[in-house]
């Protein structure tokens, strides 16, 4: 007598159904498994309302041994997804009926929870899931989405700023002096630095202080005093100050003395009278060789 074959010949690949090799498609080798391994149904490897991670979390869960530990930290340490998405795979399951979660007392008196995994859909109770399902988190190792902007209607529309003073009579020596005192404002505080459209959309609000009685000392003061540091916005903060600060318009108990230019170095001063300027005059004083003035008889 023959000796009997012990071992049986590997099985042929599964043919495709109705014996045709497909063009297209997944083409599947199926070999016979002998030990380790898990049935699973296709309700569950096929299903249409379950994620992936759900699916596959699963049928880990079908082939672990009665008694394993599957808590989510036990998983989130055993998979490589957060905490996050594996609780949320786990209330797909409950949800569906492929997993039931209740809580115990012990005799003892300690509280446990008990988890039953059902290879059938049908096996457990199904319980809805909430309204309002739980966010995905985002991807591992990516910054956090940026907040939605505000709508029209929800944001308080932020109010334009107040307009510029303007001179009520916007003399030519008021508008040279408040240019020339806005261009050289950078000597004398390093922060400050207009570009030329500041300065000509500025240059009426600073005569309006000439007009209105101002001295370049005092603007300049008014302008440079206490600046924030840093200042990233210099031209913003010389608006704010020239609108919020300006003085209060001349009355006939304080009449405003207009600007001169100084007939020798054409530097705008004060006076009720044309001529030169202080620093001239002295400068003619200390001259031996300056001309003595004209006097008409």
């Amino acid at each position: 007598m023959d000796a009997q074959q012990v071992s049986a010949a590997p099985r042929a690949p599964s043919p495709v159904r109705g014996g045709a090799t497909p063009t297209s498609g997944v083409r599947h080798i199926n070999s016979r498994h002998t030990s380790r391994f898990t049935v699973i149904g296709n309700h569950l490897a096929q299903h249409r309302e379950l994620s992936l991670l759900a699916i596959g979390l699963s049928t880990y869960i079908q082939s672990l041994p009665a008694g394993a530990r599957i808590g989510i930290k036990t998983l989130s340490e055993r998979f490589p997804d957060s905490e996050a998405r594996i609780a949320a795979a786990l209330r797909e399951l409950e949800a569906h009926g492929y997993l039931s979660r209740t809580r115990e007392r012990l005799p003892n008196g300690r509280v446990v929870t008990r988890t039953c995994s059902y290879n059938q859909p049908n096996g457990a109770p199904q319980r809805h899931p909430s309204p309002a399902p739980a966010p995905k988190p985002e991807p591992r190792r990516q910054p956090p989405a940026p907040a939605p902007a505000p709508t029209a209607a929800t944001s308080t529309p932020t109010p334009p700023p107040p307009p510029l003073p303007q001179p009520r009579n916007p003399l030519p020596q008021y508008l040279r002096a408040a240019t020339a005192l806005l261009t050289d404002l950078h000597r004398h505080s390093a922060a400050i630095t207009l570009t030329e459209k500041d300065v000509v959309l500025l240059a009426p609000a600073a005569a309006t202080w000439f007009e209105r009685g101002a001295t370049p000392a005092a603007l300049r003061h008014a302008l440079t005093d206490d600046l924030p540091q840093p200042l990233k916005r210099p031209a913003k903060l010389l608006r704010y100050r020239l609108t919020a600060l300006v003085p209060p318009p001349p009355t006939p108990d304080h009449p405003t003395v207009l600007f001169q230019n100084c007939d020798r170095c054409d530097r705008a001063f004060r006076s009720p009278t044309p001529g030169d300027c202080r620093e001239c005059r002295e400068e003619r004083a200390d001259d031996p060789y300056a001309p003595f003035p004209i006097l008409s008889g």
